[in-house]
């Protein structure tokens, strides 16, 4: 098979533009940006959750986005992260891109913007892509360097369908996505209706003091919870592939070869603008870097659906101190008092909700294994050895 060179830049609608820079003060409300942590979660960009921030109708027609851009991350603190790439697909709003991404608009009368996005995580894009990496504490790459690439331009329809071959098992991904987000938010109604709204079972018979039933114990966060940082880990030992997934302030964000969690565990991002984030681990085993708390229960009856409901109801964002630089401290948490349940309600709730995280963690399974076998169909079709 042999398919027509171009340079990258002969196939832009515009010139490549790196992202907005706004300071901390105007975080917080807005229009939708686009941040590292959505590049490196996301292959398809769209309606996800996001941080906000303030901007000009100027900066908004500068650096908005549309279906079929590509971005690219500049800058990575590992190099397999530098020029990692993200399609913008179905956006219901505004929104716009963070400077440490480089946006690729494509001229789509000459190519299926999709088709480049399978193309670049080929192995010659990779290649292409790794071979403009540089930088020693950050990796990164220049979007000058990126328009030079080389890449292959078959026919149009060549392209559409490579691309709607492939996109069958994002598709399958997709859908399991959104089954998720459906389940977590059945689960977040659950203790809204039980733990917020005090309409738990049997709440008719229970006597209300100071605002919560007289059975429930007020405690310091350290009462209930062993708070504590992960572990440094040099960025120069994170790897691209490997036995244990690295948590970092966003989720996953590489691999080690040793563990610092043996079970499913809920994570309080600790650095940064995302700091009082509340997550959790989709593997029994991982690493959790220094750049997130580890919350475990002191009572291990108390199961992960009820300490994830209850962090994720608790405002870790209004302890965070740090302007340049917001962090959360081991000593502003400890100042959190919480209202705590019985066992007995606390464990029908955990009954309830646990089939819910179950399906989640089934579906997040089959998504590793769709992705798992288009990435085996990728180079068969990128270079002829499955014809479509």
């Amino acid at each position: 098979m042999s398919w027509e060179k171009k340079k990258f830049k002969e196939l832009y609608a515009v010139n490549s533009k790196n992202g907005i820079y706004k300071s901390s003060q105007f975080h917080g409300s807005g229009t939708k940006i686009v941040n590292m942590g959505e590049l490196f979660s996301y292959g398809f960009i769209g309606n996800q959750e996001m941080q906000r921030i303030v901007v000009s109708d100027k900066e908004k027609r500068a650096f908005g986005l549309k279906r079929g851009d590509l971005l690219f991350a500049r800058r990575s603190l590992v190099e397999s992260g530098a020029g990692k790439c993200s399609i913008v697909k179905n956006l219901s709003e505004p929104t716009v891109f963070e400077s440490s991404l480089i946006r690729v608009r494509l001229n789509e009368k000459l190519c299926n913007p999709l088709f480049y996005y399978y193309w670049l995580q080929s192995h010659e894009g990779r290649a292409q892509i790794s071979a403009l990496v540089n930088g020693v504490n950050v990796k990164g790459i220049r979007s000058s360097a990126l328009k030079e690439i080389n890449v292959d331009l078959p026919k149009i329809s060549v392209q559409n369908k490579i691309a709607d071959f492939l996109y069958l098992y994002d598709d399958l991904i997709e859908n399991n996505q959104k089954q998720i987000k459906l389940l977590e938010e059945a689960a977040q109604r659950l203790y809204k209706e039980w733990f917020v709204d005090l309409h738990f079972p049997g709440y008719e018979d229970v006597k209300i003091v100071d605002g919560v039933p007289e059975e429930w114990k007020k405690k310091s966060i350290d009462e209930v919870f062993q708070i504590k940082y992960g572990k440094t880990l040099p960025k120069t030992k994170i790897t691209s592939s490997g036995k244990y997934p690295v948590y970092g302030a966003n989720g996953v964000i590489g691999f080690y070869c040793e563990k610092n969690c043996e079970d499913y565990t809920v994570l309080i991002t600790s650095r940064g603008n995302g700091s009082g984030k509340v997550l959790r681990t989709h593997d029994r085993e991982s690493f959790v870097t220094n750049n997130s708390f580890i919350v475990k229960p002191i009572d291990s009856s108390m199961r992960i659906p009820f300490v994830h409901q209850l962090m994720k109801n608790t405002d870790f964002k209004s302890m965070r101190t740090g302007s340049a630089q917001p962090q959360l401290t081991n000593k502003s948490i400890s100042m959190i008092s919480l209202d705590i349940p019985n066992r007995e309600t606390i464990s029908k709730f955990c009954d309830k909700e646990m089939p819910w995280y179950e399906k989640v963690e089934n579906l997040l399974k089959q998504n590793k294994l769709l992705a798992q076998a288009r990435d085996r169909l990728l180079p068969k079709l990128m270079n002829g050895e499955i014809e479509v």
